[in-house]
């Protein structure tokens, strides 16, 4: 019985470092990241850019496309640099603990972070109180994850 006990209690031990680890991204049903922009484009040319599909690079389940190899080369060498955070989903809609699509026009650089946003005037809801709605997004964020992550 001793020896049961201490399979199964190795055995929940180890469960978890072979558990999958969940993700939660915004994509289309192709897997296409940020609706076709180029992620890196949002801080070299502070505007939304359509990426190119000659210009893929596929990271962590999601397909992003670039406007150049330039800025493909860029985001290999750094993607959590360059992608989205809160998986591209609207940063203010995570502040508030939902799901919420995007406007890409309604982008935002905050501490060197790619953030998204439902619309411009959400945006400016949101800048209303940046570092809190930041922190709020934060804290909700693994909670998503964990409830709708795949």
């Amino acid at each position: 019985m001793k020896k049961l006990s201490l399979i199964l209690l190795v055995l929940g031990l180890a469960l978890p470092v072979f558990a999958q680890t969940k993700t939660l991204l915004n994509l289309d049903r192709d897997g296409l990241a940020i609706q076709g922009y180029d992620p890196v484009a949002f801080f070299t040319d502070q505007k939304p850019v359509k990426g190119d599909a000659k210009y893929v690079f596929k990271h962590e389940g999601a397909v992003y496309f670039f406007a150049s190899k330039e800025h493909r080369d860029l985001f290999k060498t750094n993607p959590a640099k360059y992608e989205p955070v809160f998986g591209g989903y609207c940063a203010y809609g995570v502040s508030r603990n939902k799901l919420v699509e995007i406007d890409v026009d309604a982008f935002q650089i905050v501490d060197d972070k790619l953030l998204l946003q439902y619309s411009k005037s959400i945006r400016e809801d949101f800048n209303k109180d940046a570092k809190a709605n930041l922190a709020k997004a934060d804290a909700n964020w693994p909670a998503l994850v964990a409830k709708k992550g795949k």
